[in-house]
């Protein structure tokens, strides 16, 4: 096992109606507020209203900005840096799902900075400052809520980068999962495959002797396939939404990481599908990940039979420790298409005229991924794989 710091300053409330603090909650930050989120949904739902009462009720000056879309893009994060300066705002709330969240946080941390926000995405520059952030969480999937995080698209050269900092960690995060009840059925679907592939990304790992939170990763992940068909076909089922919603966070606070080596290569692999086709994050990381498992499964053949054992109850062939390998990764597979996923790139109309292009963008900084070393052709091998 590493050593390791951990440490999460965000603090969570949740559960019903918990959205009804968040005047109290953002008042602590100041008086200038940026309200941060996506289209309409939040307006038709009525959640907007409940947010905009309890934050003048707390005498909080409001400005907005909307427009965040799957994939979120630079330009509107440049728009609301210029907002925040020009007023002199001190405090960024996020109300939706991570796409908003993480556009605050680049918002957040272009705020504090005098050069142009996209430095942070390229390397050129390191955040260091940013405006404290808080969210109403809306759609389980990213994890953004209590993360370090953000990744932004920029809409010149089609590139989808991210970018971190332990200041960017929300200052407070509302989980109410009532407020998941109208996610449409692939909404859903794209946040349970992304939350499972937050938890993947840390399981794969060459560190030995890390059985606590190999377990921990099992057990999420075994809470949410449990959970999945429930609140897919029973949209209105608390109890199945809220071990959701809860799964959700905890496969992307870092807790599960303690210890442990990451990989990460899936995420940068499909941040190259979705920065030039837009398809949905999950949707991308249900194509992926297969085709990564396919291809580096037999550098460590044991810890994939382990997956199959402990998470989808493959019996472990002592004699075949490949095939009960083969089998884990087929049993994802079909998980998520048993959600409405796609699980090859044919099936989200995505061609191959783009692979050399994504597999050289992909690794034109380093190589990808910890598990194993991923060079240019090694990338173009797996979106090969994931046809």
């Amino acid at each position: 096992m590493q050593n390791f710091v951990f440490q999460n300053r965000t603090k969570i409330i949740f559960g019903k109606d918990t959205e009804t603090s968040v005047g109290e909650e953002s008042a602590v930050f100041g008086k200038k507020l940026l309200l941060h989120y996506g289209g309409g949904s939040i307006k038709s739902s009525g959640l907007y209203d409940r947010v905009i009462t309890s934050l003048q009720e707390q005498g909080i000056e409001i400005f907005e900005l909307s427009g965040v879309q799957p994939n979120p893009r630079v330009s509107l994060v440049r728009e609301g840096v210029s907002i925040c300066k020009e007023n002199n705002i001190g405090f960024i709330l996020a109300v939706g799902g991570g796409s908003v969240i993480d556009s605050a946080k680049a918002i957040a941390a272009g705020a504090k900075y005098e050069g142009d926000v996209w430095d942070f995405f390229t390397g050129k520059q390191p955040v260091e400052e940013c405006l404290p952030i808080g969210v109403v969480l809306t759609i389980p999937a990213a994890g953004s809520e209590t993360s370090g995080g953000t990744v932004i698209t920029n809409e010149e050269g089609l590139y989808k980068r991210a970018t971190g900092h332990e200041n960017m960690r929300p200052q407070f995060a509302i989980l109410n999962p009532v407020l998941t009840y109208t996610l449409p059925s692939y909404q859903t679907a794209c946040g349970i495959t992304d939350m499972i592939a937050h938890i993947l990304e840390r399981y794969f790992t060459n560190e030995k002797n890390v059985e606590l939170t190999d377990r921990l990763c099992e057990a999420t992940l075994k809470t949410i396939i449990n959970n999945a068909h429930t609140v897919i076909n029973e949209p209105t089922n608390y109890n199945a939404r809220a071990e959701i919603m809860w799964a959700g966070t905890i496969a992307h606070n870092d807790s599960l990481s303690t210890g442990r080596i990451g990989d990460w290569a899936s995420h940068d692999i499909e941040h190259e599908i979705s920065g030039i086709y837009d398809i949905a994050h999950g949707a991308g990381l249900a194509i992926v990940f297969p085709a990564w498992m396919k291809y580096v499964y037999k550098h460590d053949v044991n810890r994939f039979a382990q997956f199959a054992n402990r998470v989808w109850d493959v019996e472990i062939d002592l004699n075949n420790l490949e095939k009960t390998a083969l089998a884990g990764i087929k049993k994802i597979e079909e998980f998520f298409r048993s959600i409405g996923m796609p699980v090859t790139l044919k099936e989200a109309n995505i061609a191959d005229e783009h692979f050399d292009e994504m597999a050289k963008k992909a690794t034109e900084r380093w190589p990808l991924g910890n598990f194993v070393k991923l060079h240019e052709e090694d990338v173009r091998q797996i979106f090969n794989l994931a046809r």
